[in-house]
């Protein structure tokens, strides 16, 4: 005799999930590669590996802003609810050579509806090059010291620190990494993620 199968016992599925929402430019979207080589996507695997339970929610596009960050952000987390949010916004504001307040502000901002949404925050630091002028340069670089002290969050101050000038690190606009740099970039921002995660 064949048991049919009860209703409403179905096993959880991964949207039922604690959430990681991922908000980034090209760094994080995986600009020029393959869908399964960039960093977000290694993270994931490794949660599932490691016997955490988190989906990962790529929110991240090419080209975005810490302004197109915020305007996205609340949708992002009514819709997906995530217990972390990872920040990795600001690069495309320093290579436009916007308004330093303004970025500022923007990943304020992100901050604070973030954990108003019940999440932690993972900041990720920027650098950008020095022909943009010193002061500007060290500036940029400084904001996301001064956000992450203040906010007393968890914080890696330049995740591409082990690959910017490293050879076949970087694609040929010297501005994206490679797929062989993404389990670089993994390893240097784990130790910051991990102390936020639960099993």
């Amino acid at each position: 005799m064949f048991a049919l199968p009860m209703l409403g016992t179905a096993a959880p599925t991964p949207a039922a999930a604690p959430k990681i929402l991922v908000l980034g430019d090209s760094i994080s979207a995986g600009y020029g590669l393959a869908a399964n080589e960039g960093w977000v996507s290694l993270l994931q695997n490794r949660l599932k590996t490691q016997g955490y339970g988190y989906r990962v929610v790529n929110a991240s596009v090419t080209g975005e802003t810490t302004t197109g960050g915020l305007a996205r952000l609340p949708r992002a987390l009514s819709l997906h609810q995530p217990v972390i949010v990872v920040i990795e916004l600001g690069g495309n504001d320093g290579l436009r050579g916007l308004p330093l307040d303004t970025s500022r502000a923007n990943l304020q901002k992100m901050i604070d509806l973030s954990r108003s949404a019940g999440a932690a925050v993972l900041l990720l630091g920027m650098k950008i090059p020095p022909n943009y002028g010193p002061r500007y340069a060290s500036e940029f670089e400084r904001l996301y010291a001064d956000l992450a002290r203040r906010n007393k969050l968890a914080f890696e101050p330049f995740f591409l620190d082990k690959i910017a000038l490293a050879d076949g690190m970087m694609q040929e606009d010297g501005i994206h990494p490679t797929a062989k740099a993404q389990p670089i970039m993994l390893e240097t921002l784990w130790p910051r993620l991990r102390p936020l995660l639960r099993r």
